[in-house]
């Protein structure tokens, strides 16, 4: 055995020997209410999910890095006796909250079952020809990379309501005709992704103004849907992702990992690495008799269908206004009867048009359930990676940061908010939860006046970049699994777009600070950017002219 090999065995053995030793002085049980572990409200509460992320990037493997992250934190908060380290694992659960993955993947069983739902409608729409039709009809009218890139753009801007909604059925969608268009998985992934959260943290009528609009505190004499509304112009972040989007589109011009996965593409290659998480789904036998109404017609009804959801769960058919329902709706509910009235519709538009059989529908069910495992199971590691982090006191930490900065710092805090929400999302793969955290904090900080608005903003943003940077976040997963991208390419591809719009954000967050103007500051903003892509462009063609010399 090499050097290397028994240095390793005697650390195991030597960690093994401690935790037991730990195990044998410690208790085994702990009140998740009552106790506090000795790294409670420290910088340590940020530990795991930075294990986590360092390690799926490092090791190009999700699910152990996932699961050493949890392990992590369920040592840190059991002070490494094994027994409450298992039990914080699989079974921690507090009064108010869950945070083990047992309790996790329950508290989030609406989530899990439209997952499976929206999982076996895409599979019977494939299956019915409905997908190949529509890639069909979309290769007579979209003959080029850049209008099958501004099409998926813009079927993202339009799928508003929810982001796990947008990121399946985008992708769904759209994939057969950037595939036409020889456009790479990890590209498709990123205008999935990049049309998801930025555009629902900017949709009024969304379950994103919902959770935004409740985590105003209501002692706070502050209307939380109307703050949402004001703060929309000042969300650099998510009008700036837009612009991007465009700018790269009509530009064609890509970099990073990116442009490899792109030029590749061009010739063929549409994954670039040997994963094919999705291969078997992607290569199935379908119907020839599918027509573009066979994806449409579901698609549409489907829509319908979440939207009426929401409203219903928010009591507008109990007398709530619009608007009102929208503010208070049951997301992942409305989510679950959306996703279920479209896949009955379905059932009786195929068979009364003998698009499918009762048979080969039926098989879709477990096809639609196997295509969602992959997903589900990180989703679930993700959830539990942050339960670990609320256990150790993670926002108990990032508030006591943002507090002490608060004095003497009123103009440079939009840009030190902005940085905190980005870094606490990206750390802990929720957007919400940011929100929840933070924007009490800035109620207080900025009680009323434009600079409320913006610090408002700068959270907002700062929460929904960290989710599409973080590779844990469940939006990301879902925008891979939208787009049958192997989840860690999809993450460094678009690592180095999510973060040069995050530094234009964070100098227009200084600019607006001082300025306090909103349509000048975005202007400033738009023209920061394609400036800075303008730039990029420029250096890139540079250092390929000198590589071709």
């Amino acid at each position: 055995m090499k050097k290397r090999n028994w240095a390793i065995l005697a650390a195991a053995i030597a960690a093994l020997v401690f935790l037991c030793w730990r195990t044998a002085v410690t208790p085994g049980q702990a009140d998740t209410d009552t106790f506090t572990p000795a790294v409670f409200g420290t910088a340590w509460a940020l530990l795991p999910p930075v294990i986590a992320i360092v390690l799926a990037l490092l090791t190009k493997e999700v699910y152990s890095s996932l699961f050493v992250g949890i392990l992590t934190g369920a040592l840190l908060y059991a002070g490494g006796n094994l027994v409450l380290t298992l039990n914080t694992v699989f079974f921690a659960q507090g009064a108010e909250a869950a945070y083990g993955m047992v309790p996790k993947l329950a508290a989030n069983a609406s989530n899990t079952v439209f997952l499976v739902l929206l999982g076996i409608l895409v599979a019977v729409m494939n299956k019915a020809g409905g997908s190949a039709a529509f890639g069909r009809w979309a290769s007579k009218h979209i003959k080029s990379r850049t209008g099958a890139q501004l099409a998926t753009m813009l079927l993202g801007v339009l799928i508003f309501v929810d982001d796990y909604f947008n990121c399946l059925t985008v992708g769904s969608v759209m994939r057969p005709v950037t595939d036409r268009n020889k456009i790479s998985r990890a590209k498709l992934a990123y205008l999935i992704d990049a049309t998801a959260a930025p555009v629902c943290i900017i949709a009024p009528i969304s379950s994103w103004a919902a959770a935004v609009s409740s985590s105003v505190p209501a002692d706070s004499g502050i209307n939380g849907f109307s703050m949402f509304m004001q703060a929309i112009p000042y969300n650099y972040y998510a009008l700036l992702t837009i612009v991007m989007m465009v700018t790269i589109i009509v530009l064609k011009m890509d970099y990073g990992p990116m442009k490899r996965h792109e030029d590749n593409a061009a010739k063929g290659d549409l994954f670039t690495t040997a994963a094919r998480p999705y291969g078997d789904v992607d290569d199935e036998d379908v119907s020839t008799k599918g027509t573009v109404a066979d994806l449409v017609v579901p698609v549409l009804v489907l829509i319908a269908g979440c939207v009426v959801g929401m409203i219903y769960t928010g009591g507008f058919f109990s007398g709530a206004g619009f608007v009102d329902a929208f503010a208070n709706c049951d997301a992942p509910t409305a989510l679950v009867f959306g996703s279920f009235t479209a896949l009955a519709f379905t059932f009786v538009f195929y068979m009364v048009r003998g698009v499918l059989d009762f048979k080969s529908f039926m098989e879709c069910i477990p096809a639609g359930f196997k295509a969602m495992v992959a997903a589900i199971l990180i989703l679930t590691m993700a959830w539990t990676l942050s339960g670990m982090t609320a256990l150790l006191g993670a926002k108990v930490f990032v508030a006591d940061l943002v507090a002490s900065g608060a004095a003497g710092l009123q103009y440079f805090l939009p840009m030190i908010i902005f940085l905190v929400a980005l870094g606490l999302a990206f750390a802990t793969g929720t957007s919400w939860g940011t929100f929840s955290i933070l924007i009490p904090i800035v109620c207080n900080v900025f009680p009323q006046g434009t600079m409320l608005t913006i610090g408002i903003a700068a959270c907002l943003a700062g929460a929904v970049c960290g989710d599409h940077c973080s590779p844990i976040s469940d939006t990301t997963i879902m925008a891979s699994a939208g787009a049958h991208s192997d989840h860690v390419n999809h993450v460094s591809t678009q690592l180095p777009y999510a973060m040069t719009v995050a530094a234009v954000s964070f100098v227009s967050y200084g600019i607006a600070a001082f300025v306090q103007n909103v349509w000048v500051s975005l202007v400033i903003a738009v023209v920061l950017m394609v400036g800075t892509l303008l730039v990029i462009r420029a250096r890139s063609a540079k250092k390929a002219a000198a590589e071709q010399a």
